[in-house]
Parts: structure tokens; sequence; C-alpha cells
């Protein structure tokens, strides 16, 4: 019997059956833009499919040049763009999987200067206010839906996900915070519902009836002005009514003050809106958000929650998600950790979204994993991102490798890392390199300190340094005072700290430590309602759009986060997360201080200048977060006796600890040697 009986289940769809109750979500990856790039997006969704996903739903895909998200981003509107999304719909088949691809109209969120939008109203993510749309565009833009709709049943779909949330040009239609027209398409709510109603009802029209449409429905804006829940019911049941296959749980829309995805958000922290729903109609429901490992999709489904589960980023972290966890595999699930660094980071910047823990997603045709052609002996030291990720796919391809770190434990900085409220996740990543370090057949060698001798006597062909970083102890004078620790000294060696702290560095460190001092242990992460009063959301779904005014726990600490350039401190933390760390703090009561000068430490505190005037920072401790060195023990007298030696992580660049790199770069390492 499956551990999983309700996730593993089929799911009838009277013309379909789905193999089981997982959807890949929607997510862009940077593929979908550009024609050369499909054969790339076909193996990646063909990994996926493979790995036994019951459905996927492909990248937002623009049905107009209107509606593109940014210029030459991913559409289907022309009979010419069929072939290039055959290749999808034939490499997911080909696998035995099934396929969806999701319309998207940005509206407002368009960053480009053609963008529409119900009003002329200009979005707080974008710099280009939209014109409003006139009735006839109104009309010409459903019927560019339909017509995408049909264009994607020509090239092979299974079905298609008509994205009507997230503050997109649908959403936008639906409330009087972005809806101030007065014909009629605006105004009452019948009216605001006109637009996808239509959309649905000509759609399926078009398409017939053994077509998959999904409608993916704002069920909790999480912004003023938002949709109430009865408004939301009533469009439930029309979309039923209209024709939809099933309906999507989407949560807040992206201008929200209220974080939904980032890994601070507990896990399922938002189907109690889906189990909300239903009842009230009769079509299968998928919900969705920090939906990671298959125990959790198990109780939200076992529960009655949902009928389904969506997850996109916990494929892109392991496309045999569903394979594992149908064979009892479970332990070696590579987890999202929700860090979003490489995905929505990347997306953002214009690059192509990968994943921290599996740089091999989006990149499954350039980073492939082959048996070596000649087997040798290779050391890993350290233990770190690094290392494990170097270790573990040397050995997959064959090799035999000797894991070394001094530890007592694999982990290197992710040990601290975990005891951050809100990074709770990287328990797993730990986890995952455990099992797969068993899998494998790596060798480790704990609590062991490598010199060159060591090494050399072994007779390793290679050696790889992923040494890591030692703290920065910047010149300060009165850094030998004892109120003076290191992050190394709070977080590794649980030294106390006392009610009055000054935190040197505000980089990703900085952020951590304040967060680690000023909030509650346990942390609101693991717990719906403490977080959701936190942030600010109405569990009760009294209030437009569920939110209410937040009610963040008094931190027990005074913090001073500091730094010595000038500009905003955090203001080069990632782009997706970053507003979320700020929020958190400033709500924390955190006195964030830019343009620093440190004059000394001593028993009055510590003593700074800052736009031409000194004060004394009256703390009890002095917490440094300034940087770190690499970490290069041993490296150079290895490499002077012939030893062939190479620098990843830390050891290599000690710039602001990056996980995402460390990863990578042992990866890409251990796939060429």
């Amino acid at each position: 019997m499956s551990q999983y009986p309700h996730l593993l289940a089929p799911l009838d769809l009277g013309f379909v059956t789905l193999a089981n109750r997982v959807l890949m979500g929607s997510m862009h990856t940077g593929l979908e833009d550009h024609a050369r790039d499909f054969d790339k997006l076909a193996r990646y969704f063909a990994e996926r499919a493979r790995g036994g996903v019951g459905l996927i739903v492909t990248g937002g895909i623009s049905p107009s040049i209107r509606g593109w998200l940014k210029p030459f981003s991913g559409r289907l509107s022309m009979p010419w763009h069929v072939a290039r999304h055959r290749k999808i719909a034939d490499a997911v088949h080909a696998e035995g999987g099934r396929v969806c691809m999701q319309i998207l109209h940005a509206g407002r969120y368009a960053y480009h200067p053609f963008s529409l939008a119900p009003s002329r109203i200009k979005s707080p993510i974008s710099p280009f206010t939209p014109r409003a749309m006139s009735s006839r565009q109104v009309e010409r833009s459903i019927g560019d839906f339909v017509n995408s709709a049909r264009l994607a049943k020509e090239a092979g779909y299974d079905g298609v996900e008509v994205m009507g949330s997230e503050g997109y040009l649908i959403n936008q239609f639906l409330v009087e915070r972005t809806n101030q027209r007065r014909d009629g398409w605006g105004g009452s709510v019948q009216n605001r519902h006109r637009f996808p109603l239509e959309i649905i009802r000509r759609t399926r029209e078009a398409v017939g009836r053994d077509f998959i449409i999904i409608y993916r429905l704002s069920m909790l804006d999480l912004v003023e002005k938002g949709q109430t829940w009865d408004e939301v019911v009533t469009l439930a049941k029309a979309i039923e009514a209209a024709g939809a296959t099933l309906i999507n749980t989407g949560i807040g829309w992206h201008e929200a003050r209220v974080p939904t995805i980032v890994t601070s958000v507990p896990r399922g922290a938002f189907t109690w809106v889906t189990r909300k729903l239903k009842g009230e109609v009769s079509l299968p429901l998928i919900t969705t958000n920090r939906i990671n490992m298959p125990d959790v999709a198990e109780r939200i489904l076992a529960s009655g929650d949902a009928d389904m589960v969506s997850m996109a980023r916990p494929l892109l972290a392991d496309p045999q998600w569903v394979a594992k966890a149908r064979e009892g595999r479970s332990a070696e699930i590579n987890t999202c950790i929700a860090c979003n660094q490489a995905c929505l980071d990347h997306v953002f910047e214009n690059r192509r979204a990968t994943c921290m823990v599996n740089p091999r997603a989006c990149h499954e045709t350039e980073l492939e994993i082959r048996p070596a052609t000649t087997r040798k002996r290779i050391a890993v030291v350290g233990a770190g991102p690094a290392g494990l990720s170097c270790a573990t796919t040397l050995a997959e391809r064959g090799h035999a490798v000797v894991l070394f770190d001094q530890a007592s434990e694999i982990g290197g900085q992710f040990n601290m890392a975990k005891r951050i409220p809100g990074k709770e996740e990287f328990h797993e990543t730990l986890r995952y390199y455990g099992a797969r370090i068993a899998a494998v057949g790596v060798e480790l060698r704990l609590g062991t300190r490598v010199d060159a001798a060591l090494l050399q006597s072994e007779r390793f062909d290679e050696v790889v340094f992923a040494t890591g970083v030692h703290p920065r102890r910047p010149p300060i004078p009165g850094l030998d005072h004892p109120k003076v620790l290191s992050y190394l000294d709070v977080l590794r060696h649980g030294k106390p700290v006392g009610a009055k702290v000054a935190l040197i560095g505000a980089g990703g460190i900085g952020f951590d430590m304040a967060e680690f001092l000023t909030q509650p242990h346990p942390s609101p992460t693991t717990d719906i309602t403490r977080w959701s009063h936190e942030w600010g959301v109405d569990l009760d779904y009294t209030t437009r759009g569920a939110v209410t005014k937040p009610q963040p726990e008094a931190s027990e600490r005074q913090v001073w986060l500091l730094q010595r350039t000038a500009g905003k401190p955090g203001e080069r933390l990632n782009k997706t997360t970053g507003w979320v760390h700020r929020a958190a703090l400033k709500s924390k009561g955190v006195t964030m201080l830019a343009g620093v000068s440190y004059d000394r430490i001593d028993d009055a505190g510590l003593h700074i200048s800052r736009d031409g005037k000194t004060e004394i920072l009256p703390v009890d401790h002095v917490v440094l977060c300034a940087g770190q060195e690499p970490n290069r023990d041993c490296h150079a007298e290895a490499s002077a006796l012939g030893i062939k030696t190479h620098l990843i992580g830390g050891a290599d660049v000690a710039a602001e600890l990056d996980a995402k790199r460390a990863i990578a770069q042992g990866t890409r390492l251990a796939a060429s040697l």
C-alpha cells in the first residue's frame, strides 16, 4: 500500500483521467521567450513528465503582443507559433504525461509601453502606465484568449489554464481597485465578472468538450479593495457554469505586501481558502503555495482541503518528486526550500530560471550527468553546500569519492542558516544530501582535519577544496572587548546575547542575525494562525482581499543593524525576498542605519559616526556580520606537492555567502571531471 493513497489516486475528469493528484504549477523560466529555446523547454518538461507528475502547466504564454509580460516574451497567437509549442506537447506525451498551456495577459503588470488595462491606473511594479481598454479592445482581448486556446489545441496540448489571478489582466477587471469603468465591463459585480466568464464560455465553445480548461481563480487577493468572499464564490459558480474543468487557487497579487511563497511562509498556509470553496462548486479544486513534500500534500488531500495540489518550484528542484513518493523514497527528494534565488530572482533579472538546490533545472540539455569514462579516486574537503553537491555528483558518475569535514555533521554554513527563523527548510536540504551520500556511495569522514600529508598518503587523483570561509574581522578599536561576538559565536556556539545589540554588517548574514535575535522561538513559520496575524491575513475573510492590520509579536531585544556604505540597508538582498526581510525587521522595531563609521567599542557601547555626528549605542553586545574571507587551509601545500586541486564555493570566492553559486559550481565541476 502506498504511503500517500490520496496523493497518488487517479483523478477522473470525465473525458480524461489524470494519473495522480499532482499538478506542476505554472512558472516562467525564460525559455518560453525565444523559439530557439523550445527544444530546451521541451526537455525540461519531459523530465518532469517522466518523473510521474499528473498534469503539467506551462509558464504564462501571452495571447497577444499587448498582453506580453515584456517585449518578445512567450506568445501563441499566430499559426506559425504552433510548431514550436508542438515540441512541448510531443515531448510530454512521449513520456506518458499531460500538459496544459497557461494563457496569461499581463494587463498593467506588463513591462512595456503597449500595455492595456481596464482603467488607466499604473501598477506599483511596472514603470509603464497602461492605456484604458476601449470596449472594442475588451472584445478583441476575449477573442485573443479564445484564439490562443484554439491554437494550443492544434499544437497538441491537453488543455489550457486561463490565468485569472495574481493581479494580471483578468484579476484587474474584477475589483474597483483597478477597474473604474462605467460601461458594461465595470461598475457592478456582474459587469466586472463578464470578462472572465466570456473568456471561459467562448473558449469552451471553440475547443469542444474533450479539452481541459483550468481557471486560475484569485481566491485571496491580499490587497486592499480586493474581492469579498461572496464575490469569489459567485465568480467560481459562474466559471463552473461557463464550462471550466478545474479551478486552481490563486493567492495574492504581485503587489501585495503579504509574502505568499517565500521560505518563511508556513507550509500549506493558504489551503484553508480552497477548503472554504469546497461545497460551493462541484468542480475539482486545486490548492497551492508552499506545498513541498509528499506528507504535506497527502495531509491536505486527506483532510479534504482540495482535490489536487499544485507545485511549481518543488518540481523544479526535483523532477522525480512523484516517482520518489510512489516508490517510498521521500527521504531522497531534493526539497524546494522556497528561497527564490535562482528561479524568480533570475526571471526578474531577465535571466533563465534554474534552482538553487538543482542547478540542472532548465539546463537539462547543457548540464548532463554522464558516467565517467575513467574512474578516479577523488577527495572533497569540506561538506558544506559546494562540497556536498560536488561529492555526490562525482559519485553518481562512478568516481570513488571520500568527503572530509572536521565538523561532526555535514552542512557547513547551512547548519547556521537552518537556525534562522523562516529558514527551517534548510534542514530538508541536509536531509537530502545525507540520503544522497548513502545512495551513491560517498565515503564520509567527519571529525577529520585534513592536511597535505594525509591527501598525499592516500594517493588521490584529484582533490576538491570546498573548505568555506572564515568570518572577517574589521579593523575597529576595541574589537577584543568581551561584548564583541561573531555570528559564529551566536549561531554555532550558542553564546548568550543581551537585550541591546548592534550588528555590524547589513548583508544577508546581518539580516539573518537580526531575524534570529528579534523573532520568537519557535517562530511563526510553523504556525499558520500566528503567521497570519503577523502579516495581517484575515483568516475569517470578513474584509475585502482578506487583509487586516498586521499584529507582529514584539521583539524582546532592541537591535541596531548597521552598514558602512551609503544607501538603503538590505538593498542588495534578493529581489523577491529582500522586501520580506526588510518588512519583518521593521515590524520588530529594528533600527537600520547606513553610512556608519565604527569608531570604537568599549564599556559604554559602540561609538559610531554618521552624517558628521557621533553617538554611542548603549549595547550589551556587538555582533560581527561583516563579511568573510576564503578558507584555503592546506590548499597551497597540497598544490606544492603536485596534487591536482580545485577550489569551489566560499574557498574560491568569499563574497556574500552564496549557496546558489556554491551548489552550481560544485555540480558543474563534478560533471566535468
